[in-house]
């Protein structure tokens, strides 16, 4: 417990045999109730842990039948927070690969009530370029980058970090079972609590790698799927947030920024043909293109500053 508040441990965990005795072994005090949510897996993990529950009460193990990926287990140990009256939910990944000395820096401002959604940030020192897989970190600065734009919480970076603490408020209006399953749910999960104005801060943490975890993501699939996955929560928050929760004409400097930008492709499109076919192109083909491609970014940039300013006061 922290400043009287109940903390509960939602610990996803799939073939995580060799990492689970450690991380429940290393859980800090204050965590009121350990949340182990086994994701199918087809190794050890569940015996383990039901090892480990003989030995601390604070244990309960929840068993997916069918592997749902990481966002959905965590999903399963939110809703059992939720259900079961835990004032401040963090995750720690059942690979070991979150610090608990960072816990209670992670929770205080959630514990404090000074915003709703703490999420750690590896980003923040130089140390992390050094420390990071450099694939990870690049698809990492990309996703974050897109993730800003999508969520709204442009002072946030790290997009892909799971350890994260959030509040019983937040636990109780998000909708879980809609929420992304796999890789992209802390990118998912940001356009939620943006779309219900909850404050999100992040908090400096230390990179942790090459401590026995094995990695399931591939970069190069992920950074795809996830970017379409934000496209599509984007233009949903644009929907949800300033179209039908309320209105701000921001949306028709997207729209607009984006209608040129498409008239400009097509624009290039048809320079390189001519170009190609002809050996030239017409003044007023690049002419249409040079006010498609500068109106259009300068549409979308007014769009992205007025989001900003819109959520200032998110953080």
């Amino acid at each position: 417990m922290l400043n009287n508040k109940r903390i509960g441990a939602v610990v996803p965990a799939y073939n995580e045999e060799k990492q689970i005795g450690m991380v429940l072994g290393t859980m800090p005090d204050l965590v009121d109730v350990i949340i182990v949510v086994d994701d199918a897996s087809r190794d050890k993990t569940a015996q383990i842990v039901e090892s480990q529950q003989r030995q601390n009460a604070k244990i309960v193990l929840l068993r997916h039948d069918k592997n749902s990926g990481v966002g959905g287990a965590i999903a399963s140990g939110y809703k059992w927070a939720r259900d079961h009256d835990i004032d401040v939910a963090v995750v720690m990944a059942g690979d070991g690969q979150m610090d608990p000395k960072d816990l209670p820096a992670i929770l205080a401002p959630v514990v404090s009530g000074e915003v709703d959604y703490a999420k750690g940030n590896r980003l923040f020192s130089g140390a992390a370029f050094r420390n990071i897989p450099k694939s990870r970190y690049f698809g990492n600065s990309v996703l974050s980058l897109l993730t800003k734009v999508a969520s709204g919480y442009w002072h946030i970076a790290d997009s892909q970090s799971g350890y994260t603490a959030i509040n019983k408020t937040a636990l109780a209006t998000i909708d879980w079972d809609r929420m992304y399953k796999r890789y992209g749910q802390p990118n998912d999960l940001l356009v939620f609590l943006n779309i219900n104005n909850f404050k999100v801060r992040d908090i400096h943490i230390n990179p942790t790698y090459n401590i026995g975890e094995k990695s399931g993501i591939k970069i190069r699939k992920v950074i795809f799927t996830i970017s379409w996955l934000l496209l599509r929560r984007f233009l949903w928050r644009l929907k949800e947030k300033y179209i039908i929760r309320d209105f701000h004409p921001l949306i028709f400097f997207y729209f607009l920024g984006g209608l040129l930008l498409l008239l400009g492709g097509v624009f290039m499109a048809r320079l390189v043909w001519l170009w190609i076919k002809l050996g030239h192109v017409p003044e007023i083909t690049a002419l249409a293109l040079a006010f498609c491609v500068v109106t259009g970014l300068q549409s979308a940039f007014f769009a992205m500053w007025f989001d900003m300013e819109y959520n200032k006061n998110l953080r």
